[in-house]
């Protein structure tokens, strides 16, 4: 099993930058695929972003693609994810997820593709 805390969430402005991090508990770190989720408020959680077990593959939701970077750390247990030009609709609770996989490049784009989730850490976008 592995356990996730995310932090550095926080009130950004629009067009700043924020970066958050998770931190991962537990061994063989690097067998696990990662993501980022979000919830904004009265909407469905949604995929952010997801990086493969090595960290060579990488994918992104359609409205944060070129604004928004994941990348890990296996040596740390430690995923990231680096938001750029931050919008108002970028408010939202953000979740980091984890789930074991078989595949060095595999990415997970469905939250149902995760069994292990962080508590969310919130960040709120001001104009």
């Amino acid at each position: 099993q592995v356990q996730l805390v995310e932090s550095g969430g926080g009130l950004a402005q629009a067009g700043g930058s924020l970066r958050l991090s998770c931190a991962a508990s537990g061994r063989t770190f690097s067998n696990y695929a990662m993501g980022w989720f979000r919830r904004a408020p009265g909407k469905e959680r949604e995929f952010v972003a997801a990086i493969s077990r090595s960290g060579g593959s990488t994918s992104y939701a359609e409205s944060v693609k070129g604004r928004f970077t994941i990348s890990r750390d296996n040596a740390n247990n430690m995923v990231f994810l680096q938001m750029n030009s931050l919008k108002l609709e970028d408010t939202a609770v953000y979740y980091c997820a984890a789930q074991v996989s078989s595949f060095l490049h595999t990415l997970i784009q469905r939250s149902g593709g995760y069994n292990y989730w962080g508590q969310g850490t919130q960040v709120t976008v001001s104009s």
